[in-house]
Formats: structure tokens, C-alpha cells, sequence
């Protein structure tokens, strides 16, 4: 069975209850069973289990997080048993989102207290989508009046919503769908990001690459939108029309893993397609690991800016200069950097710049 599990997030008043329908009625019609995980704090809050309303803000936030992963079990549990081959879990919100309503120390205690990994509990879902507030460029239509648990001023949906982005920052397919346009064609950008995302019509990635100066680590690491990934990617044996890789993804001990299939369409397209395997695979499948190439080993730096999300690589053995890459929906997207990142040049389609390229230059 084909079955993937997405979250939909975003600051208050984002339009994530609209979007649920859209989402309903759009990949019905693409043939998928769709399940909706609610929304969890709603649910507890409904049924009388609150910050407010228990001892203290950590002992809720336990309860929250440990009913949030039972009920995503039960649903792919369910999920499993459709008629159905094609099932799209949504969860409205998830694991992390309550991140922000915590402090460090009640976050590592509720970490503890499911046997989980910051890295395990964001990497389990298959992608990521925030729906960036009205408070934050459509001002004028931002409302407490269709929800009567919203309280927040329009400045603090907009810190709520960079908040809410940085908790996700790190996940390897997060999408911030912005207020650039009207509702309607922000409900159909997210539609067509996860159709995209799906391969439902074509699994395009849209990748620009760009040579930067070695940016400035203590920068990166000092922004609470930025998240250091750690990653070693091997390319294994296949045909010269593919390129498949196995790659290690986590920090700190706490590993995901991934093997993708690519398969190249033009300098700025290429057909992807990605599983999450286990462990276990993951060691049997570098044992068919490519002996002309090395491993590449990088540090990647989840960078979100300005409803955009980069990825900067610096490798271990390149002291002046890094790789910043991007992934839009269309070529001609405006890319809007961060003043503290120089541009050398413009390297999408360099096959130089290839991380294949660099593993053969470089082998371990």
C-alpha cells in the first residue's frame, strides 16, 4: 500500500480548517482515501483537559503529546486496512507544533517521557506544510471571530508563526505557503505543493543550486529558524540512466533513513522518488554500495527565510566555500537570500557541483 502521512500547520488564523476541505475534496478525486488526524489540543481542551486546568503546563503538555502519538497509531493503523491502495493521513498539527508552548526543559522531560528523539518525532511524517497567518502580509482579513479559543493580536500571531516554522525547520520537506496571493490561490498552491510532493501529476523536483563563501556557522547556529542536520549519503550500484543513494539524516545519535531514486529531466528538473527504510535496510543496502564514489559526509543547515527554505551544506573538506540549494514550484520563483550569505555563482545543472561528483573527487 501506498500511504503517507503529512502535517498541516501554520500560525492562527492561517486558514488550516479551509484547507482540510480543499484537501478532502482534491485527492478524493486523485483517487486516495483520505484520514484527518484532529487536531489534538482542540479535543483535549473540548473535553476539559487544559494548561489551565491541570497542575501545571508540563503536565499537560505530557498528556497532549502522548495522546497526539496514540491516536496518529491508531489512524495508520487504519490506514492499513483501507480498500483503498492509496491512503493520505493529514494530521491537523502534530507532534511538534506544541513545541512552542513549552520551555526547553519541559520539552526534553515530554521527550523522555514517549522514549523519542526531537529528530524521530519530526522525521516520522512524510511532509510538512505551513500556512503562514494572515497576520503576516494579508493583515486586513486576520480575525478572533470564527474561532473563540484565538486571542492573539496580529504581532503575536506573527511571532507565534515563526515559532511554529522553527519547530519544523530541519524536516526535509517542509513547505511554507505564504499570503503573496489572494485565499483562493492559497489554498490551490498548497493543493499543488502537496499534489507535487504525491508525484500526482509528475514527481518534479524544481532545485536551483547556488555556490556560496563558507557562511558563518555561529550565525546559522545562533538563529532559532535554522536547524544543523547531519548527514552521510552513499551512492550505490545502477544503471547510468538513475542515480540512487541511501542516506543517514539526524543529529546527536538520532538517525532517519532514506534511500531516493533520481532520475534527470533537464539542468532544473528531476523525477524523485524517496522511501523511509529502516535501519536494517539501510546496512543491507550499502553493502551494494558504488566503490568508484565515496560517502559524503555534511553538515546541513535547514535554513527558513522569508517563507523560503534553504539548504546549506558545507562539506568537511571545503573551508572557503559551501552549497546552497532551494526548491521552488516554479523556475522562475524570486529567490530572496539572507544578506549574511554571498553568492559566488550559480552552479543548478553544474555537474561538477553534483554531490555524486564531489564523492567521486573525494572518496573516503
Amino acid at each position: 500500500m501506498d500511504i503517507t502521512k503529512i502535517v498541516i500547520t501554520g500560525g492562527p488564523c492561517a486558514g488550516k480548517t479551509t484547507a482540510m476541505n480543499w484537501i478532502q475534496h482534491a485527492f478524493t478525486e486523485r483517487g486516495y482515501d483520505v484520514l484527518f488526524v484532529p487536531e489534538t489540543a482542540t479535543e483535549l481542551i473540548t473535553g476539559g483537559v487544559a494548561p489551565w486546568t491541570c497542575r501545571t503546563n508540563s503536565d499537560y503538555q505530557h498528556c497532549h503529546m502522548r495522546f497526539q502519538l496514540e491516536k496518529e497509531k491508531v489512524f495508520e493503523q487504519a490506514a492499513r486496512v483501507m480498500k483503498k491502495d492509496k491512503v493520505l493521513i493529514v494530521c491537523d498539527r502534530a507532534a511538534l507544533d506544541n513545541k512552542v508552548y513549552m520551555d526547553e526543559e519541559t520539552f526534553q522531560s515530554v521527550l523522555q517521557s514517549v522514549h523519542a528523539s526531537e529528530v524521530e518525532l519530526r522525521d516520522q511524517y512524510d511532509a510538512v506544510f505551513h500556512l503562514v497567518t494572515a497576520a503576516k502580509g494579508a493583515e486586513e482579513f486576520y480575525t478572533t471571530a470564527n474561532n473563540t479559543a484565538r486571542i492573539e493580536t496580529v504581532e503575536q500571531a506573527a511571532a507565534m508563526d515563526d515559532q511554529f516554522i522553527a519547530a519544523w525547520t530541519g524536516h526535509p520537506h517542509l513547505r511554507i505557503i505564504d499570503n503573496s496571493t489572494d485565499f483562493e490561490d492559497k489554498m490551490k498552491r498548497l493543493i499543488a505543493e502537496i499534489a507535487s510532493f504525491l508525484g500526482a501529476p509528475g514527481p518534479f523536483e524544481i532545485e536551483r543550486k547556488f555556490l556560496i563563501e563558507y557562511p558563518d556557522i555561529e550565525w546559522l547556529s545562533s538563529l532559532p529558524n535554522c536547524e544543523k542536520v547531519e548527514i552521510i549519503q552513499t551512492y550505490l550500484k545502477v544503471n547510468e540512466m538513475e542515480e540512487v543513494r541511501v542516506r543517514q539524516r539526524g543529529s546527536q545519535g538520532h538517525y532517519i533513513y532514506y534511500q531516493t531514486r533520481k532520475r534527470k529531466v533537464n539542468d532544473y528538473k528531476r523525477i524523485e522518488s524517496e522511501r523511509r527504510i529502516s535501519k536494517d535496510e539501510y546496512l543491507n543496502l550499502i553493502m551494494n554500495a558504488d566503490t568508484s564514489l565515496g560517502r559524503i559526509r555534511k553538515d546541513r543547515y535547514c535554513l527558513t527565510y522569508n517563507n523560503q527554505s534553504f539548504q546549506i551544506d558545507v562539506y568537511p573538506f571545503w573551508k572557503d566555500k559551501a552549497i546552497a540549494e532551494i526548491e521552488l514550484q516554479h523556475v522562475d520563483d524570486q529567490i530572496d537570500f539572507p544578506k549574511e550569505l554571498s553568492v559566488i555563482k550559480e552552479v543548478t545543472g553544474d555537474p561538477d557541483y553534483r554531490n555524486a561528483s564531489l564523492a567521486r573527487r573525494r572518496p573516503e
